[in-house]
């Protein structure tokens, strides 16, 4: 079980309804039903991945979230979640907003384009970052957004939105260490808990 899980894992109350957005292969959803008995849903464009979510019995739907979540109605669910999407998405911030309206809560992971690792590579190297985080040739990449940690607690104050919780996930020793002292240099992954 991958870090971002365990964090979300605990976020999320027993037998609730839960959407998954961009679920993938489906993996958090089945879970998050064994560990947390939700009743699930899934949100996914790549009919590989949907064939793989059906093949688990999960229950899932083929949509782009890019085109709108106006199929679900007000607080339709308990929690909403995205899992490292974020900045793929052509509008982020009404994505977001529309995750808070049909759910009382959101979780959201993103990686962290503020990471030393991340600057050292444009900054000295001149070169666009590729690491596991962000596993892409800047041609090929999904991320049309690069944004920090502070660029993303920066929206949400703007749009009013509350953070519950907040965890800065990072490998190394050194940025375990050193991300409490300045998480927007030393934080691979955020994931936030959020509501209105």
């Amino acid at each position: 079980m991958t870090t971002d899980y365990i964090a979300i894992n605990h976020w999320i109350g027993q037998g609730v309804r839960v959407l998954d957005l961009g679920c993938g292969d489906g993996s958090l959803l089945a879970h998050l039903i064994e560990t947390r008995n939700i009743c699930g849903y899934g949100l996914e464009i790549d009919p590989t991945s949907i064939h793989t979510c059906i093949s688990k019995g999960l229950n899932v739907i083929e949509q782009d979230v890019n085109s709108g979540l106006h199929n679900f109605s007000d607080n339709a669910f308990d929690s909403v979640i995205m899992t490292q999407a974020l900045q793929v998405m052509r509008y982020p911030h009404l994505v977001l907003d529309e995750m808070l309206r049909i759910g009382r809560e959101c979780i959201i992971t993103f990686p962290n384009f503020g990471h030393w690792r991340t600057r050292s590579d444009l900054g000295f190297r001149g070169r666009m970052p590729v690491t596991e985080q962000l596993a892409y040739q800047w041609y090929d990449t999904p991320n049309i957004h690069f944004f920090t940690y502070s660029d993303f607690e920066a929206l949400c104050c703007q749009r009013n939105i509350r953070i519950l919780h907040r965890q800065c996930i990072s490998q190394g020793v050194i940025d375990r260490c050193l991300k409490k002292v300045w998480p927007n240099l030393f934080t691979e992954t955020a994931i936030y808990h959020l509501s209105r």
